[in-house]
């Protein structure tokens, strides 16, 4: 398996036209492509710098005309969650055509988008690449050909990796924010770069609190991890 990162700028994406005329970041939480109608269906998580530019860049992705259904399901300050089908774009015809798929999630801002695509064989990956470039401009950021023991790996440690996964979404927004500062200052380096004190300062709370957050946030981590290399092969 041909595993590529890549940069691309579509000139048919909805998506993209938004992010380069207003101030939002489009992530894909799920996608469903539709051979029958040709149409992609997304749910993507949009945020924008302030309110109002999310307003608009929604405002404007809406009215695209290859925007083919949208709904807005939840909205809070900058940030939605929306559910929207878009006709297949030039690039997305190129892979599909050519074997290629969609291995993990998109990030759109700033007028590119971050695909994460496969490729079963070498050939099929020159071709396709070779279309995109007729229509489209990109640059590919990381290439990995992954042997078969490796992908072997990878498909039976996945259940240890989405425990791990799974840990961090656990943390409240407080003990996620205190560990990666504690990470961050060197708190749990020898010897200590920042002390229980210092952490105390940077959230303006007491040392108790700030200690409490921390072991809260330790004891979730580390019970996570046992978990995951109990699973690991």
């Amino acid at each position: 398996m041909i595993d590529i990162t890549m940069d691309v700028e579509q000139y048919d994406c909805p998506f993209i036209d938004t992010t380069d005329d207003h101030g939002v970041g489009f992530s894909a939480i799920q996608w469903d492509f539709d051979r029958a109608d040709r149409q992609l269906e997304t749910r993507l998580m949009v945020e924008g710098e302030d309110r109002a530019e999310l307003t608009a860049g929604l405002g404007a992705l809406r009215d695209h005309e290859n925007m083919h259904d949208y709904a807005l399901l939840t909205r809070r300050d900058n940030v939605a969650h929306i559910r929207t089908v878009i006709g297949e774009t030039d690039a997305m015809a190129a892979i599909r055509q050519n074997g290629g798929y969609i291995t993990g999630p998109f990030h759109i801002e700033e007028g590119s988008e971050i695909w994460h695509v496969g490729f079963d064989d070498i050939e099929c990956e020159d071709t396709t690449l070779a279309e995109l470039e007729r229509d489209n401009e990109f640059d590919v950021l990381e290439r990995d050909n992954t042997e078969l023991p490796d992908l072997q790996g990878f498909v039976q440690n996945a259940g240890a990796a989405m425990t791990l996964i799974e840990g961090c979404r656990d943390l409240s927004d407080v003990e996620r924010e205190t560990l990666e500062t504690a990470v961050s200052d060197g708190y749990f380096e020898s010897p200590r770069g920042a002390t229980l004190g210092h952490l105390a300062d940077e959230f303006d709370v007491s040392k108790p609190a700030v200690s409490k957050n921390l072991r809260r946030g330790q004891q979730k981590m580390i019970e996570r991890v046992v978990e995951a290399l109990d699973e690991l092969e």
